[in-house]
């Protein structure tokens, strides 16, 4: 493979339609025979592997991780199937935690963009990545997928496969353009991806999210696993570089085992992606696995600890439901004596007061804010309106890159930064501060 080949295959994926960059909306009628009849075309490669399919609002993409982390050191040959990506499209799709290669992921658009001109079926970018994958794990002779939807669930373009275990995390507003004004609205969409033919797990113990999924799990018929009746989290303690874990499932108890991330949220996504893992293979999960697993695990972007002295924390934090976890992790997982600052930057479709209020009551008080690399980047104005209205102040910066450079240049050893607001944002800020190239 020429570097001219890679090129040429990624630019004939960047000249379909990005719903991530450009917002979508159901302005028209939602289908996704486009994608199925260009799977068929392929000889439906969906089909040659079971999968574990996982929607939410927030927590998908740990719950992902976490999943395919205990199924791989279970001895399995894993595909896992994330979004977005901070700094390359070869994340998005891994075998064994391992990325898909310049040359696999080259050959495989390749086959695409040939059967694109056969059929004369375009699809968009999310979905030519979706086909990329589960085509690449065919190939692969993947003996599970994990499979992370990239938006809702009912009509997502992962919605093709049939799921053995379908997971959802939990239900907040986001994306109410698209999904719906409200959470009932939303939750109808996500349990789209359950099946008669599999098992469902709830993640959430909200009562319109309970009541929506157990009335579509009765219609399938399928066995629905809740938190907090089926499984609970029964000790979610801060540790040293992450959290100890009590778990209960309705296999067994998991005492004291630790989670190498930070936050009480993800010792519930923890949970979801033992529960998960324990309804796929039908059977509790070995100590040592899932020890193991936890005991290792990492999550670019997500409460991340780029530097210390000062500390520098990335955090994909891009909804209120995700700003108000943020905050409430700040005190218990870092001890910061100094000046809490933010480098911040949103995109458009979100309500800037929701998002800056937390981080305030949290003692973030010293904004640095830019606009993401985004078409859908809120202008900074906006931004900057809110966090003074909020109680906070705030400095206008042309880049994320920069901000970050001048709140690390003003900062003391004991002063904390959190990079937040929109997984844009992390990406540039990350990129920054650990050197590394990046595709946006």
């Amino acid at each position: 493979m020429s570097l001219a080949e890679r090129r040429d295959a990624v630019a004939w994926l960047e000249s379909h339609v990005d719903f991530e960059r450009v917002a979508p909306n159901r302005a028209a009628t939602p289908t996704l025979q486009p994608i199925i009849d260009t799977l068929t075309a392929i000889g439906s490669p969906q089909m040659d592997y079971p999968v574990i399919h996982i929607t939410g609002t927030n927590g998908k993409g740990t719950t992902s991780t976490l999943t395919s982390a205990l199924l791989r050191d279970m001895g399995l040959a894993v595909g896992t199937f994330t979004s977005p990506d901070l700094h390359a499209i070869n994340e998005r799709i891994s075998v064994n935690g391992e990325p898909i290669s310049d040359e696999a992921l080259t050959l495989v658009l390749q086959r695409l963009r040939d059967l694109e001109s056969v059929t004369g079926i375009t699809l968009t970018r999310f979905e030519i990545l979706t086909v990329a994958a589960l085509l690449h794990f065919s190939d692969e002779g993947v003996e599970v997928a994990v499979i992370e939807v990239g938006l809702g669930g009912t009509w997502d373009s992962t919605n093709v496969i049939n799921g053995s275990v379908s997971v959802l995390t939990n239900v907040d507003l986001d994306h109410t353009a698209i999904l719906g004004p409200t959470v009932e609205h939303i939750a109808r969409d996500k349990v789209g991806i359950f099946r008669a033919a599999g098992t469902a797990v709830l993640a959430t113990t909200d009562p319109r999210v309970v009541e929506i999924a157990s009335a579509r799990a009765d219609e399938l018929g399928c066995p629905l696993i809740r938190l907090g009746r089926d499984f609970d989290v029964l000790a979610n303690d801060v540790a040293v570089g992450g959290r100890v874990l009590t778990i209960r499932t309705s296999r067994a108890t998991y005492d004291d085992v630790v989670l190498t991330l930070h936050g009480a949220h993800q010792g519930i996504n923890a949970a979801t992606a033992l529960v998960a893992t324990e309804e796929f293979i039908g059977e509790a999960i070995g100590e040592k696995v899932v020890r193991s697993a936890f005991g290792h695990a990492t999550m670019p972007g997500r409460l991340e600890v780029l530097s210390r002295s000062p500390l520098v924390v990335v955090d994909g934090a891009h909804n209120p439901a995700g700003a108000r976890a943020l905050a409430a992790t700040l005190d218990g997982a870092f001890g910061v004596g100094g000046v809490r600052r933010v480098v911040f930057g949103l995109l458009n479709g979100r309500e800037v007061a929701d998002m800056v209020e937390p981080l305030v009551s949290a003692g973030l008080t010293d904004f640095h804010v830019a606009a993401p690399d985004s078409p859908r980047a809120m202008d900074v104005d906006v931004m900057m309106a809110a966090i003074v209205t909020a109680g906070a102040t705030a400095c206008r910066h042309d880049s994320v890159a920069e901000a970050l450079g001048h709140a690390r240049e003003i900062a003391d050893d004991d002063d904390m930064i959190v990079a937040a607001g929109s997984l844009y944002v992390v990406a540039e800020a990350r990129a920054a501060a650990l050197g590394l190239p990046s595709h946006r």
